[in-house]
């Protein structure tokens, strides 16, 4: 961080200034044919964006009811963020080609990865493709790692005993999910190192934080700012300080032995060496990758499972019929990959709370590296931004009947008796359903993320009662702008299942 707050100060004041003479000055990216929620005007619209970062959802809300079917238009700090509704405007955003509204581009400078995670990442997204194939591909081979792990780490942070045990709901999951994660991602025994592991959980949070900090810049400045005000570099070094010895000594394995050595770790980390080409091959290139990889994970499963967890806890009456599936399951197939897909309820259970709660408002944000106009006349110049509205779509009586009500069977009494359908699997997306997503970039990770899921409720429900402290009261989320977040300081009784 920058040792002199003067410094700090000027810096922010120099952005304001700029950036407050591009919202007073007319241009293309002020959208004046698009509907604005809130007031358009220029110094109003600015105080908007304020409403915006602790009311996003109500204005999200707002967009979508006035303007189904077309686009609106909200106020961030420092832009207009598009939003397109209805199945015909998602459907094009999903089929739009990479040169003209780009997902990566998008999450390069909301992220601010050149600075951030670093330009490689920005640049060579080697990871995503393994992430897709080869980690989706190795499921069935990698489950009993994952059980064994899970299990392992609920039992070592809530200990199964008589009488209930008081957690915090959020923390104690993101460690389940670091540790379960992580022995899928570098291996026993770094994944229960406790300082490998906080580092992971604080990463996503340093980014978030460095990003937002960088983006209050002018782009002439962020390249400073990004130097002087993120802790970032500092947690790649003490990444760096776990996986050196693990990466030499995989390196001289491969040297010594060949490169299909027996006993060779099938992991993210060995994944990630054998592709990488030039300097993508040295350690402070591969910690940035897996720092990467866990920024990608732990949060976001951490969080859905949180908000499931809640429900959970809050309606005892879903427990005996979860638990009626996951033990006749596993009674057949064992703890096994097979055993989680035949597991209907427990799928639908997770989707439905994805559904009801989900990661924030918008999703599929793209940024346009061309003019590009929907079909409707929606008129996007090159360097805007748009997304898909997410939580209104979810909360669409159109699609979904009741659809504010909570119903942990809708999807698995979608599937019908057979229950042999994909569509209205977790894993899958649609126009109607997109918290991972839509279209070719829907998350890569997905598969991955509902298979720990399903096998993290599985192992709750079979092995402990939960409750909450006000009985089924769910304590409130956090919305941060359009991110919300399962209640961070919230607690839910564990015990040993009595019966």
């Amino acid at each position: 961080m920058a040792d002199s707050p003067v410094l700090v100060y000027g810096l922010l004041a120099v952005g304001t200034l700029l950036y407050l003479y591009r919202w007073l000055k007319p241009s293309k990216y002020s959208y004046p044919d698009i509907p604005a929620i809130g007031h358009s005007a220029p110094i109003l619209s600015y105080i908007g964006a304020f409403r915006y970062f602790t009311q996003g959802k109500y204005m999200m809300q707002e967009g979508y009811d006035k303007y189904k079917g077309g686009a609106f238009k909200v106020p961030e700090l420092f832009r207009w963020l598009v939003v397109v509704t209805g199945p015909q405007l998602i459907e094009e955003l999903r089929k739009a080609g990479d040169d003209e509204l780009s997902f990566d581009e998008a999450v390069a400078e909301s992220l601010q990865v050149d600075y951030t995670l670093g330009p490689t990442i920005h640049s060579n997204g080697y990871h995503i493709p393994i992430i897709r194939t080869t980690l989706t591909r190795n499921l069935g081979a990698l489950f009993p790692d994952v059980r064994d792990e899970l299990a392992s780490a609920f039992t070592e942070i809530i200990p199964p005993t008589n009488e209930w045990t008081k957690v915090p709901a959020l923390a104690t999951m993101m460690k389940v999910v670091c540790r379960t994660s992580n022995r899928i991602f570098v291996g026993a025994p770094l994944c229960r190192d406790p300082d490998y592991r906080e580092l992971n959980i604080e990463f996503t949070v340093d980014v978030v934080k460095a990003a937002l900090t960088i983006n209050m810049f002018p782009h002439f400045l962020r390249p400073l700012a990004g130097r002087l005000l993120t802790p970032v570099p500092s947690k790649i070094r003490r990444a760096e300080r776990h996986l050196k010895p693990l990466i030499e000594e995989r390196y001289r394995m491969q040297e010594e032995l060949g490169k299909d050595y027996d006993g060779k770790p099938n992991d993210m980390l060995m994944w990630l060496m054998d592709d990488a080409v030039g300097e993508e091959r040295q350690v402070d290139m591969l910690a940035r990758r897996i720092l990467t990889v866990n920024f990608a994970a732990i949060h976001t499963s951490s969080m859905s499972f949180t908000h499931a967890l809640y429900q959970l806890a809050a309606h005892p009456e879903y427990v005996k019929p979860l638990r009626e599936e996951i033990e006749r399951i596993v009674k057949e197939e064992g703890w096994t990959k097979q055993a989680m897909q035949r597991m209907r309820r427990v799928d639908s259970f997770l989707k439905e709370s994805q559904r009801y709660n989900g990661l924030g408002s918008i999703v599929m944000t793209r940024r346009a590296l061309k003019d590009f106009t929907f079909s409707d006349g929606t008129f996007i110049p090159a360097g805007g931004f748009v997304s898909a509205a997410a939580m209104a779509t979810h909360y669409d009586d159109a699609y979904y009947d009741h659809a504010h009500v909570f119903d942990p069977w809708r999807f698995s009494d979608m599937r019908g008796e057979d229950g042999e359908g994909t569509k209205h699997q977790m894993v899958s997306t649609s126009k109607e359903y997109v918290p991972f997503g839509h279209g070719r970039h829907a998350c890569p990770g997905r598969f991955f993320a509902a298979n720990e899921l399903k096998a993290m409720m599985a192992h709750v429900v079979v092995n402990y009662d939960v409750s909450l402290e006000v009985e089924g009261q769910i304590p409130e989320p956090t919305w941060v702008a359009t991110a919300l977040v399962p209640n961070p300081t919230a607690n839910v009784l564990f015990r040993k299942r009595q019966s």
